[in-house]
C-alpha cells in the first residue's frame, strides 16, 4: 500500500493556513490541534473537490492548491464558529442542567 502526495500536502497546507489564523488572531489557546485537523481534511477535500470540478489554475502535480485552500479556511471557519458559540471553560452554567432553575449543590 502506497500513501500519494495528497494527504501529506493537505497536511502542509493546513498547517500553513492554521499558522496565518494563529497569526493574525493572535491566540488559539486548546484549539489548535482540532485546527490542523479541520484545515487538514478540510484541504483534502478541497484538492478531491477541485479535482471533480476542473479549472484549477494552481497545481502543484495532481494537488489543487486553491480548492484546497478555500477547503482548509471552511475548516478553520467551523472550528472557530463553534468556539464562539460553546461555553468559554466547558463547565456547564448551573441554570443550563435539562430541570431547568438553579440546582442545589448543598447536600
Amino acid at each position: 500500500m502506497t500513501l500519494g502526495p495528497a494527504p501529506v500536502l493537505a497536511l502542509l497546507v493546513g498547517i500553513f493556513h492554521v499558522s496565518i489564523y494563529v497569526l493574525i488572531r493572535g491566540r488559539a489557546e486548546q484549539r489548535v490541534p482540532i485546527l490542523i485537523l479541520a484545515a487538514f481534511l478540510g484541504a483534502w477535500a478541497g484538492d478531491g473537490l477541485a479535482g471533480r470540478l476542473g479549472g484549477d489554475p494552481l497545481r502543484i502535480g495532481d494537488f489543487h492548491l486553491i480548492g484546497a485552500s478555500l477547503c482548509a479556511w471552511v475548516g478553520i471557519a467551523v472550528v472557530a464558529i463553534v468556539a464562539v458559540l460553546g461555553p468559554r471553560d466547558g463547565t456547564r452554567t448551573p441554570d443550563a442542567h435539562p430541570g431547568g432553575g438553579t440546582r442545589d449543590t448543598a447536600a
